[in-house]
């Protein structure tokens, strides 16, 4: 980033191709459409080679869809299998067999029972990395954004970019302006919360373990200080990586996250989920 601010000052005109100024083309790390293993984006419609240490441009994220119909129900039995009931609440629904009992009882005058009405108690606190990379997987993850939705009554959810940083937002349209603290967040849901990560964990390893590693902004602290204050906060937690498996081992930053989520990352499929379900139950 100094080097950054130095070319800046030195600059005076336009360059195309390269090493060393910021311009397009070329293997400068400074700009657009070139290539360089660790650079900075700077003024570049969409990623192509996905290397960018960090992006100069402000970016729009689209929030995803919660109202997808899936293609398939079996995602919803999936997700179905972490459900758990309980009778809570007012007693509003006909016990039969209780009702039966007691007129019997009674010597044959009409006992009613009442009892609560069996809702399901599972909650859910979704964390869904969006944008960038993950642009590739949005209708996967609409499709499980959607099921869990219509499966857990209990469910929070907030967005993230790459890593989970000190804050994190709920609609993307105004990410930049409405945050809310990640720390908040880990104080308003109690750690009987069940937590869901789904992200494709690829990034510049600076992101998760450097300060000042966030492609976008300038975090004090590392994406992995803050991913093990959640993983400490919710003892129930998956990672759900919609990246295909067999390129897993491939990228580094996958491997640091799922060392860090101690091997519990799974892949977005229905074996993947069906794992990913009995870790947390």
């Amino acid at each position: 980033m100094a080097t950054l601010k130095q070319r800046l000052e030195e600059q005076q005109g336009r360059h195309q191709g390269g090493s060393k100024w910021i311009g397009t083309a070329g293997t400068s790390p400074f700009g657009a459409y070139g290539y360089n293993p660790e650079g900075v984006r700077i003024g570049q419609d969409k990623s192509r080679n996905r290397r960018a240490v960090k992006v100069w441009d402000r970016r729009e994220f689209a929030n995803l869809d919660d109202s997808v119909e899936l293609g398939t129900r079996n995602l919803k039995l999936a997700m179905r299998k972490l459900r758990r009931f309980a009778r809570r609440g007012a007693p509003t629904e006909l016990a039969l067999a209780d009702t039966i009992d007691a007129t019997a009882r009674s010597g044959g005058w009409l006992d009613i029972k009442m009892v609560p009405e069996r809702h399901n108690v599972v909650k859910v606190l979704l964390l869904l990395d969006v944008g960038g990379s993950m642009d590739d997987h949005v209708k996967t993850c609409e499709e499980l954004f959607s099921a869990a939705r219509s499966e857990f009554k209990h469910l929070e959810h907030y967005y993230f970019h790459n890593c989970p940083y000190e804050a994190l937002w709920r609609d993307n349209a105004r990410r930049f302006n409405e945050h809310v603290g990640t720390t908040l967040v880990m104080r308003t849901y109690a750690s009987d919360y069940k937590l869901i990560l789904v992200g494709d964990a690829t990034m510049s390893p600076y992101e998760i373990t450097s300060a000042g590693g966030s492609v976008e902004h300038w975090n004090a602290e590392p994406g992995s200080v803050w991913l093990q204050r959640l993983l400490r906060a919710y003892p129930k937690f998956v990672w759900i990586n919609p990246q295909p498996q067999a390129s897993w081992g491939h990228s580094h930053s996958i491997q640091l996250i799922r060392e860090m989520v101690e091997g519990r990352m799974y892949p977005l499929t229905l074996a993947g989920l069906d794992d990913a379900i009995d870790a947390l139950s």
